[in-house]
């Protein structure tokens, strides 16, 4: 389930809100993406390790696991994990 709208959205979402075929243009690319038999791995191993840290207590309100380039994973704030990994270009481990 997506979070809620927020009223103080960042640049990307205030240009997606405000040009609606650009914004259906990168939902056509995501769902073609997020097809990938990589990106159904990658985010299988997240969400487990989230429900995992979430069992053993770990406060993830706002915050990713994301993968490091030792290939574990680290929490960190959704907005600069998300903002760092855009789309494959310039992909930049943590």
């Amino acid at each position: 389930m997506a979070p809620p709208k927020t009223k103080n959205p960042k640049r990307s979402a205030k240009a997606y809100r405000s040009n609606p075929g650009s914004y259906a243009k990168k939902m056509a690319y995501d769902k073609k993406f997020n097809r990938k038999p990589e990106q159904i791995k990658k985010r299988t191993e997240l969400s487990t390790a989230r429900r995992k840290a979430k069992r053993n207590g770990f406060a993830l309100s706002g915050k990713d696991l994301s993968h490091t380039k030792g290939g574990g994973l680290v929490v960190e704030d959704s907005s600069a994990n998300r903002a760092r990994n855009s789309h494959g270009r310039n992909g930049r481990l943590k």
